[in-house]
């Protein structure tokens, strides 16, 4: 119990807190912008994101991780609070909790093994394409507030950011940047844009809010296609910002409770008058990067943030949008994986092509899900292609001539079955014909249909076929599918 303390929560004190801070004064301009998003006051987003930072922190598989409200839920949850308001919104946060949950007791997160390490990659670039882009607006002259002073203090701000180290790591050079920017813009009275101006910060603490909405079917039938699409979005983001963070820190991660915190957590920020969130590739990367690693970490940030807007509002107010613009600038540059580009020439075309579309796609929709699910398809793809590629027929005659063995090596399966078919000759006039599985496997259905078609065109032609060395799960495929071994169905089919 001790050693269980102690690992997750008490082993990296110092570094937890200071990351903490930095986390939470780089999630209030984000959640406050990721509200307006979804069309809800600011305090939406600063509540879930205090509410499942915290709750996370407890319940998630990650150490390490950052949780909170995310700019790829806000996007699914505008149709539904501008149709029916944020009550409604609150009833699919809770929702969505729930079929979270459940994804995690029927242990969907193992199908994280299904996803390449181009996937990730493409998701990866992706993410740090759009942390970018998303910092334009705040340097974009047409912006109000905008002046050369933003210019200068973000160049600042990223010198800070890199230099520091050289003097010293014992602090997070990100949250100096802070500091520091912060008291030069307040010393010099800059009119320039701030936390401020992105909203009003909330002056007292989130309360327990049970939706005010009918129970009945009509509400379920309309908060439930927004649940499901922001319970998919959220488990997948939250579930490939994992395996970053497994990466980073070179620790493994338990997906299947990650699963299951994130859908308590978002319980919890429903019934606070939070919205949904998931995981935050951007939050965890300057999380582990300021020295973040336990649980605490985690806590830490919700705490403070809550302190932050609560408490210490009219100095939070006042951070320049530059200074977090360097270091969401940091973190773009840090989350981008630069060898995946020096690799395009080493790695195979289509390992290239996959992360290819998944950053493509993520980018023109800003939809996690579209660009993994076209990243895995086309994986997918390419793999059956590819394993399709791996077989062969090797064919030989008996000394008399009256019977050819064939001996297939490789997969059989519904990618490769048209070839398997192909190899044989079924016009060379022999008595009998042994087609030897040893080295061959089969694995659905079209495969063993390849099988029918082989062995009863032969027997068409008079031959006599027999069929050796099926393994033992080939063997129990074939023998509950084939037909070219059942008389009745043969006569069956022949008939038709």
């Amino acid at each position: 119990m001790y050693q269980t303390l102690k690992t997750n929560w008490l082993s990296n004190p110092r570094g937890d807190l200071l990351a903490g801070i930095v986390v939470a004064l780089a999630l209030i301009p984000e959640a406050i912008a990721f509200s307006i998003i979804a069309g809800v006051d600011p305090k939406v987003g600063l509540y879930a994101s205090f509410c499942i930072a915290v709750v996370i922190a407890f319940t998630g598989g990650r150490t390490g991780m950052i949780s909170a409200a995310t700019g790829a839920m806000a996007l699914l949850m505008v149709t539904l609070v501008k149709e029916h308001g944020l009550e409604y919104l609150l009833a699919a946060t809770l929702l969505t909790g729930l079929l979270q949950i459940g994804a995690g007791y029927l242990k969907l997160g193992s199908l994280m093994r299904f996803v390449s390490r181009s996937v990730v990659t493409g998701f990866v670039n992706a993410l740090a394409i759009l942390i970018f882009l998303a910092q334009l607006p705040e340097l974009n002259p047409a912006t109000d507030g905008v002046t050369w002073h933003v210019y200068a203090m973000t160049a600042g701000g990223l010198g800070i950011i890199y230099l520091f180290p050289y003097l010293t790591r014992s602090i997070p050079s990100p949250l100096v940047t802070i500091v520091v920017l912060t008291a030069l813009a307040i010393w010099l009275d800059m009119d320039i844009r701030n936390v401020g101006s992105m909203g009003e910060l909330p002056d007292t603490l989130p309360v327990f809010l049970w939706p005010d909405v009918p129970l009945n079917l009509e509400t379920l039938l309309i908060i439930l296609p927004y649940s499901v699409s922001l319970a998919v979005v959220g488990l997948l983001e939250s579930l490939m910002t994992a395996t970053i963070v497994d990466d980073l820190t070179d620790t493994p991660s338990d997906k299947n409770r990650e699963c299951k915190g994130q859908g308590i957590a978002n319980i919890g920020s429903g019934l606070l008058g939070g919205m949904a969130g998931c995981a935050m590739i951007g939050q965890s990367v300057i999380n582990i990067k300021s020295g973040g690693r336990t649980r605490l970490s985690t806590l830490s940030a919700g705490v403070f943030l809550l302190l932050m807007v609560v408490f210490l509002d009219r100095w939070v107010a006042q951070i320049p949008m530059a200074a977090l613009v360097a270091v969401m600038i940091m973190v773009a540059i840090g989350t981008f994986s630069w060898e995946s580009i020096r690799n395009l020439k080493q790695h195979p075309m289509s390992s290239n092509i996959v992360m290819i579309a998944t950053v493509v796609v993520v980018v023109a929709t800003h939809n996690l899900a579209y660009g993994v699910f076209v990243g895995v398809l086309l994986g997918a793809l390419f793999f059956a292609n590819k394993v399709g590629q791996y077989k062969y027929v090797v064919s030989e005659a008996s000394d008399d001539g009256l019977t050819r063995t064939y001996r297939v090596v490789g997969q059989v399966f519904f990618a490769s079955a048209d070839k398997f078919v192909e190899f044989f000759d079924f016009k060379e006039a022999v008595d009998k014909v042994v087609i030897d599985l040893c080295e061959a496997h089969f694995w659905d259905i079209t495969a063993v249909s390849a099988l029918d078609k082989v062995v009863l065109k032969f027997r068409r032609e008079g031959t006599e076929v027999e069929v050796i060395g099926l393994n033992e799960a080939s063997a129990t495929i074939v023998d509950r599918f084939a037909v070219h071994d059942k008389p009745d169905a043969v006569d069956k089919l022949m008939a038709h």
